[in-house]
């Protein structure tokens, strides 16, 4: 029989407090569920880091590297989408080991493309296991952690991200230094098919969430529940804000590492401290972005990020700054692109009945992927005709003002107890 993940509500307030009232049970959830993430991110970011070698290598121009990218988040809204359906129905846990089955598969078999087609098509099959993963892991990490500190957990599980973006950041060094670009890349992507090994710990340790557990037995969700009269409201609202947030990401993210190197002409290996400043910057972001979401509130995070980083996305690609200043203004660039998802992901959970809690998170969470995720390409489409660093900072520019301008209308949820 499930035993409750919740141990005491009395465990303090600081960034971690949410961890000392988590049992056992609820303790092996955080680690699957973040690991999941952590995994997740390290297989995505890979692609960001490699476009210059493909677009040397294959000889392609930037709009079909962009388009590649785009294509994968597009597949990452389906995937989030249909996973989302199915943790409802089967299970959070259950779902979560396919979707890692799937990014970890489709990574690997990038590693064997022959041309840019078939990259496209093996990373949409990484992309519908990278939507689902993200989305599904989310819910069940929501679902164990009471309302008083649903942020702070959040933004740790936020923060696996950035661990994953900077193992990928570290193993390209370490890889394009030891072996020739045109054998790097494939190599790099065929790391990530380690993931997969993830599903083993999850399938023995991993329980799923009490509430869960009950809803699956006693009503089934409807299929296309998220459409309906009593959740289009709150799937619409979740849907505008998440394009606004991954938008804005995604513009900034894909095209920094060829950004660094086109414009500020730094080589791949000299771009890696550059890189791990955004990083870092984003890792504390996450950590912070959540213990502000719990005490000031979910909308605070919001507009407060989107000004900072639509503002700091224009410094960091105008102003001829020394290296030195150009690495330093990483950080805070990291941190305001990230804070505001512990915001994001505690709301949409927030947003939805526990009966359609996996559907909604994993449609509005993904539909940003999905338009966002046509950035890239408009990005590499734009950069024929201006600079790439006018054509980031620009969709950063609508991106950030479209989740400013949705969050005025939103309602705060800060406190929400799920079990109601």
């Amino acid at each position: 029989m499930s035993t409750t993940a919740i141990k005491t509500e009395n465990a303090g307030e600081g960034l971690f407090a949410f961890y000392g009232e988590l049992s056992a049970k609820g303790r092996r959830a955080f680690w699957a569920c973040t690991s999941g993430f952590a995994m997740d991110a390290m297989d995505f970011m890979i692609f960001p880091l490699v476009i210059g070698t493909l677009i040397s290598v294959w000889h392609i121009d930037a709009k079909t590297a962009g388009g590649i990218a785009t294509v994968t988040l597009w597949s990452s809204a389906i995937g989030g989408w249909l996973a989302g359906i199915l943790a409802d129905r089967i299970g959070r846990v259950r779902t979560m080991q396919l979707t890692i089955l799937a990014f970890s598969v489709g990574s690997l078999l990038s590693a064997l493309a022959q041309d840019s087609l078939q990259l496209t098509i093996f990373r949409a099959l990484l992309g519908i296991g990278y939507g689902g993963e993200a989305a599904v892991a989310s819910v069940a990490l929501s679902e164990i952690v009471g309302a008083r500190y649903r942020g702070r957990a959040m933004g740790s599980y936020a923060a696996s991200y950035a661990v994953g973006w900077a193992a990928a950041v570290l193993l390209q060094a370490v890889i394009f230094a030891s072996l020739t670009p045109d054998i790097a890349w494939r190599v790099l992507f065929a790391v990530g098919a380690v993931p997969a090994l993830l599903i083993l710990f999850i399938r023995r340790n991993v329980e799923e969430p009490d509430i869960a557990a009950a809803m699956q037995k006693t009503e089934k969700a409807p299929l296309l529940g998220v459409l309906g009269a009593d959740a289009i409201l709150s799937t619409l609202k979740g849907s505008l804000l998440t394009i606004g947030a991954q938008g804005g990401f995604f513009s900034l993210m894909v095209w920094m590492p060829q950004f660094l190197r086109g414009e500020r002409k730094i080589s791949i290996v000299g771009s890696t401290p550059y890189l791990m400043f955004v990083i870092g910057g984003a890792f504390v972001g996450y950590l912070t972005g959540g213990w502000l979401a719990d005490r000031f509130g979910r909308r605070f995070v919001f507009m407060a990020s989107a000004i900072c980083a639509a503002s700091l996305a224009y410094i960091y690609t105008h102003v001829d700054f020394p290296s030195g200043g150009l690495l330093v203004l990483g950080f805070p660039l990291g941190f305001f692109a990230s804070a505001y998802y512990s915001a994001v992901l505690p709301f949409l959970n927030e947003l939805f009945p526990t009966r359609l809690r996996g559907a909604g998170v994993g449609f509005t969470y993904n539909a940003g992927r999905a338009v966002g995720g046509l950035f890239p390409f408009l990005i590499g489409v734009m950069s024929a005709q201006m600079s790439l660093g006018d054509a980031i900072s620009l969709f950063a520019a609508v991106s950030y003002g479209l989740m400013f301008l949705v969050t005025l209308a939103l309602k705060e949820t800060k406190g929400t107890a799920l079990q109601s």
